[in-house]
């Protein structure tokens, strides 16, 4: 199978199903010196792991990582880092009547058609349990952009059905300010109904969908490559290579469809002795270069495909069947995609942030 890397300078690459002994994850590219331990992995792990609020699935993981390789005496070695989260609580026996049923919504029958094979256990490769270890590269890469960069990331969640909270300024959002509820919707008011909606939707057998927005503040002008590997081009592959998502956009991204150029356009402006816009309409990204301001990206999170209730589909032999998901699953994904969008967001900068360092004489 191949795809499982991401990045050039700063790599990572994945192991691991759902329902298998535990996800790997191999970081390549982390200088030499850096402070790193198991305690700057668990806060981050701990917000994306299973059965954190009633709002999430009940599956209980502790989801503690084990660091194997370059580490030693609490820093980095510049050796390749591997870390290891184990499953702990699988249930593969609730997903013995999807062996040869394709549940609508999920990669079952795609991964069929590719390799005439699939592990059916709760998605095999496909699930999004193999996010965990994705989380932990990122909260390195995270301590990596803070520590020599003072880069800052915040995610929360932006929209769920049709609930949209207001957030007029996205980069003054506080981690706290995400985390002082269960939706990690920094507006108190929505977040309530949010609550509500989730519950009343779940109760109905049925799932919910929304928006996740993530900010990253002090990223220096200049990262990013100007043709195929634009920020802009990296960041959504990122993005969207994690399960769940249908789309990407940055800045005022589709929004920009009903504007003029005039109202579009961001004005430079000089603030001490660094250029600035007036707005921020462009979301911190110009030709695929950063430029100094904010970089705020959207992610759509599809509503959960795994339902209790009942669905048609066809067996793999193409008989008409119908099927109910059983097992536990959450009926809304995107409070805790935040901390996963978060970490896709650190490992592109963090692998821009070296590829620019390479090019800097």
């Amino acid at each position: 199978m191949a795809g499982n890397s991401f990045g050039q300078a700063f790599r990572v690459t994945t192991a691991g199903e759902s329902h298998g002994p535990g996800n790997v994850v191999i970081i390549d590219g982390v200088p030499a010196g850096l402070p790193l331990s198991i305690d700057d992995l668990a806060p981050d792990l701990i917000r994306r792991r299973p059965g954190q609020s009633k709002v999430t699935t009940q599956r209980k993981e502790s989801d503690e990582a084990e660091i194997l390789s370059g580490v030693f005496q609490g820093k980095t070695t510049g050796a390749s880092i591997a870390i290891l989260i184990r499953n702990e609580d699988q249930r593969s026996r609730d997903y013995s009547e999807i062996k040869e049923k394709y549940r609508p919504g999920h990669a079952d029958y795609t991964y069929d058609a590719k390799y005439g094979f699939r592990d059916y256990r709760g998605g095999g490769r496909a699930s999004a349990r193999e996010t965990n270890v994705r989380v932990a590269a990122g909260a390195v890469a995270k301590k990596f952009l803070k520590h020599y960069y003072d880069v800052e990331i915040v995610g929360y969640v932006k929209q769920i059905g049709d609930l949209i909270a207001e957030i007029k300024e996205p980069e003054k959002v506080t981690l706290e300010q995400v985390e002082s509820n269960i939706v990690r919707c920094p507006d108190d008011g929505v977040a309530e109904q949010m609550i509500e909606l989730i519950e009343e939707v779940r109760k109905d057998l049925d799932s919910l969908g929304g928006i996740s927005e993530i900010v990253a503040k002090n990223v220096p002008a200049g990262w990013g490559e100007p043709v195929f590997d634009k920020l802009k081009a990296d960041l959504a592959k990122g993005m969207l290579s994690i399960p769940a998502v249908l789309g990407f956009e940055y800045g005022s991204g589709f929004g920009a469809a009903g504007l003029r150029g005039s109202e579009n356009n961001d004005e430079f402006v000089q603030e001490g002795d660094e250029i600035r816009t007036k707005t921020n309409r462009h979301g911190g990204i110009l030709g695929g270069i950063s430029t100094g301001m904010p970089i705020v990206v959207r992610c759509v999170v599809k509503p959960t495909s795994s339902l209790a209730r009942e669905q048609d589909t066809v067996t793999e032999k193409g008989k008409e069947t119908s099927i109910k998901t059983t097992g536990r699953h959450d009926p809304c994904l995107v409070p805790r995609f935040v901390p996963i969008g978060e970490a896709m967001m650190a490992i592109v900068l963090a692998d821009h942030a070296l590829r620019q360092k390479m090019q800097q004489q």
